[in-house]
């Protein structure tokens, strides 16, 4: 059978409705928020500060620390469990992983950045909205940044390559199903984020990359309107 028409009636390079905004939290060092489709994240930026306990501490650099958290409110099925899980733990590290090549901490030696990212809603997609929202976040922080990271789920729905996948493409059940996380740092093109569940054919796999570049492409003009934004305000109050 073939997948003929996405559930949600976009087309197959077709983004989710996007929306980025930047200074969300007040008592926060930096923050955003950002929402794709019915996934929305916050994150919020505290530091650099003094690390505690010392024995994470790095004389060379400063260390970053993610924190993702479903609220136990936001799936559209049974409750999510509050506190620390083994998936939360690993879109931690992940998060970290897709943003240290984006940002330079030499500057902040024994001193740590923690980065929280909340989600209060969501419908897949759930820790690429999370690093599109830190990016932003660490940007309003003003950690020393070489570029802005974006994030989007690409895969195979059946027989076709889709981008940014919901809910219902992920539980697609009458064929094949490849959810496929990437996150890019942009004017570099590389990729600092891969990762997949299910299955897919090496040119399927080549195609999804393809259009995930192309749609990180838009992603990354939302973000960067996203600060102006935020610096116009910021002029105006000063």
């Amino acid at each position: 059978m073939s997948y003929d028409k996405r559930v949600d009636g976009r087309g197959f390079d077709e983004l989710r409705k996007m929306e980025a905004k930047v200074g969300v939290i007040p008592r926060a060092d930096g923050s955003a928020y950002f929402s794709m489709g019915g996934t929305s994240a916050y994150a919020a930026v505290y530091g650099p500060r003094q690390t505690y306990p010392k024995f994470l501490q790095d004389p060379s650099k400063g260390v970053l620390r993610c924190h993702y958290a479903m609220m136990p409110f936001s799936g559209a099925g049974d409750r999510v469990r509050p506190g620390p899980n083994r998936r939360a733990k690993e879109i931690s590290l992940v998060t970290t992983n897709a943003l240290l090549p984006a940002i330079d901490l030499h500057e902040f030696p024994n001193a740590i950045v923690d980065v929280f990212i909340s989600l209060p809603e969501t419908d897949a997609g759930s820790r690429c909205a999370g690093i599109c929202a830190a990016s932003l976040a660490l940007a309003d922080a003003g950690i020393p940044m070489t570029e802005l990271v974006g994030a989007v789920a690409v895969g195979r729905v059946d027989d076709k390559v889709v981008v940014d996948l919901c809910y219902d493409e992920e539980a697609y059940e009458e064929g094949e199903v490849a959810d496929i996380p990437v996150a890019m740092l942009y004017n570099k093109g590389e990729i600092s984020l891969l990762q997949m569940d299910g299955k897919i054919s090496k040119d399927m796999l080549l195609e999804a990359l393809e259009r995930a570049k192309k749609a990180l492409t838009f992603i990354h003009d939302v973000q960067v309107k996203a600060l102006k934004e935020r610096f116009k305000q910021v002029e105006n109050i000063e």
